[in-house]
């Protein structure tokens, strides 16, 4: 394929990655219900930080590392399966009941940019992914390290793009979505979302 068809060709599974509900949409979606759009853009660029991270590991052979290392790999895993579950057992057992400022101890509330760069650095699955997808991308004799950092920015933009579209959605019912009750459900969700997550991710193979 040409460098454009490999473009066209990769934007468009990309977009089908990203529009695909998974843990960035729940993170993105729970925050700007319950925490605000300045505290889900901090998760958006989190997210689309992690995404950098693993683009950068994968280029300069780290993502390889993860792909054929069986210890690497479960040690991320596990790490990774362990931080979800931490965030989700906050939410599940003590939601939010307001929109008050977050205290001193971090809970709830804390930095979403960091919480969000974590769900996607601690999950060897991004790895993996980019391990196995970029490549097919990549024209041959063409740098790898520079079409490795092209194609993740694309990723990234267009994650960007999902999660203004998502957070913008979510502004309309801000009222109805700012209620105690409301709070809590999402929280308490959100909570056994992430510990599925964090289940799914835990027992997973390569």
């Amino acid at each position: 394929m040409s460098i454009a068809e490999n473009l066209i060709a990769f934007t468009f599974a990309a977009t089908l990655l990203t529009l695909t509900p998974g843990l960035d949409t729940a993170l993105v979606l729970r925050t700007a219900t319950v925490e605000g759009k300045r505290q889900a853009l901090q998760a958006t660029l989190g997210i689309n930080a992690g995404c950098l991270v693993w683009g950068a590991a994968v280029a300069f052979g780290l993502g390889a590392l993860i792909a054929v290392s069986e210890m690497a790999f479960n040690l991320l895993k596990y790490c990774g399966a362990a931080y979800l579950a931490w965030l989700g057992l906050n939410m599940l057992v003590c939601p939010r009941r307001s929109l008050a400022p977050a205290s001193a101890d971090g809970k709830p509330g804390g930095n979403w940019f960091i919480k969000g760069m974590l769900g996607n650095v601690l999950n060897p699955k991004v790895g993996i992914f980019y391990v196995s997808f970029l490549p097919q991308f990549i024209p041959q004799g063409h740098s790898l390290i520079a079409w490795t950092f092209g194609l993740v920015s694309i990723h990234v933009l267009l994650g960007l793009l999902w999660s203004l579209v998502l957070i913008g959605a979510t502004q309309s019912l801000s009222g109805f979505l700012r209620r105690e009750k409301v709070i809590q459900w999402m929280d308490r969700t959100t909570g056994v979302i992430f510990l599925l997550f964090a289940a799914k991710l835990a027992l997973s193979k390569r």
